[in-house]
């Protein structure tokens, strides 16, 4: 089963990615760093974060045989990263200028590639090697896709000298019920992980397109998911600011779990049984006779304090009770976070922060005031969003999004004092 180890909550905003070497798992984030951080113990290097960017970093990549992690951004700029001592080696912009989103070694690290929000795609020989080396004959590799299908699709893909490029979707997987934003196959490709807009990560084999797990640990989007090369480890990113780290089991030990067996995050509402499956997920499995026996529901849960789990459950252990509490805590600020989910269209795509004085750009995209005019006055006058020239540097008062940003505003604050009201 896949069990929850730590959570890294350096991060002051979204986390975007997480990449794994041999020794390392790396998070970049919207605000504007990477942190790096040891596996052996989950503590942070004494050279992170690293900072060079100075706009969000959209994806980070480990060398696949060297000491070097590469990170992209809003910025234009791809940078290498040396993880001796955090110093930057290189720093590749994008021809184009455009944003890049995403950054990929190949196998044996001597080339980079780098993707662009206006669709181009460039290759960097990173070692200034001349020779590269082809295999002939007839090679097959498996790609995974994703996106607003709710769907993963597993596509094989075979190149020959005879008869040339080749491309079928092999598997299509199910189970999000919300756009998919990320997905990531372990090493052996037995195993794919996705994360999405619903919240959740799901794990499947590959070879029959099973569901072996559902986490639901995120109490935003899931950007990111990674799975480590050598160790039995999964890394996931949210725009809950936080990266997490799950241990995962043998695959005969992972139990089958179906889509309808998601956590909601209406705890009050739980029943009996869904307490009973937190706690498992949780590795709580000791107590769940106890909460059983005790008829412990989501609302009784989100009520016990560590004197009830001392004196009426009879949880005998300190390291017990606490982690109960903690985990309990937890879910408390997963509700409070639910609540307080900020629709997509009141955050600058900019900064990803609320709005508090929006404007239109003569793109047609809303921005917060001060964060697009930063970006016309150090970047070139171009949209941020489509990357095309601005037409003008007007910007326009958005005030019907005003207007609807406040009512969101005052209906929250009414839920969040009428939440208050009834756990009085």
């Amino acid at each position: 089963m896949a069990r929850f180890i730590c959570e890294l909550k350096d991060h002051t905003d979204d986390v975007n990615c997480c990449s794994f070497s041999d020794s390392y798992v790396a998070t970049c984030s919207l605000d504007k760093t990477i942190r790096v951080y040891s596996l052996k113990d989950f503590k942070e290097l004494p050279f992170s974060p690293l900072k060079g960017h100075t706009y969000a970093v959209h994806w980070c990549c480990f060398a696949p045989d060297k000491p070097i992690l590469a990170s992209c951004s809003t910025d234009g700029k791809t940078i290498l990263w040396s993880m001796h001592n955090g110093q930057m080696l290189a720093v590749l912009e994008q021809p184009s200028g455009s944003p890049v989103r995403v950054c990929r070694y190949s196998s044996i690290s001597n080339y980079l590639a780098t993707g662009g929000s206006d669709g181009s795609i460039v290759l960097w020989n990173v070692q200034q090697m001349k020779f590269h080396r082809y295999e002939h004959g007839i090679e097959y590799y498996q790609m995974a896709s994703c996106g607003q299908d709710n769907e993963i699709r597993v596509w094989l893909i075979s190149f020959s000298d005879a008869r040339g490029f080749d491309m079928r979707c092999q598997l299509t997987l199910g189970g999000h019920s919300s756009p998919v934003l990320s997905c990531s196959f372990s090493s052996d490709g037995q195993l794919l992980v996705s994360g999405s807009v619903d919240k959740s990560v799901i794990i499947y084999t590959v070879k029959t397109g099973c569901i072996l797990h559902i986490l639901t640990h995120h109490t935003r989007y899931v950007t990111s998911c990674a799975l480590a090369p050598k160790h039995p480890l999964l890394a996931t990113g949210s725009m809950d600011k936080t990266a997490t780290i799950w241990k995962l089991g043998h695959s005969e030990d992972i139990p089958d779990f179906t889509a309808e067996s998601r956590m909601q995050m209406d705890v009050e509402t739980w029943s009996e049984e869904k307490v009973a499956t937190w706690l498992s997920q949780e590795g709580l499995n000791e107590v769940e006779h106890i909460f059983k026996a005790n008829n412990i529901d989501g609302k009784e849960l989100l009520h016990l304090t560590k004197d009830n789990l001392l004196n009426d459950l009879k949880i005998e252990s300190l390291g017990l009770r606490n982690k109960l509490v903690r985990r309990i805590q937890d879910l408390k600020g997963s509700a409070k976070a639910e609540l307080s989910n900020i629709p997509n269209e009141f955050l600058c795509p900019i900064t990803w922060e609320l709005m508090t004085d929006p404007v239109i750009a003569s793109d047609g995209y809303s921005y917060e005031r001060k964060a697009i005019e930063d970006w016309i006055s150090r970047k070139k006058r171009t949209s941020p969003m489509t990357n095309l020239p601005l037409e003008n540097l007007l910007l326009t008062p958005n005030r019907t999004l005003k207007m609807a940003l406040n009512r969101w505003l005052e209906r929250q604050n009414h839920r969040e004092a009428k939440q208050m009201t009834l756990h009085r």
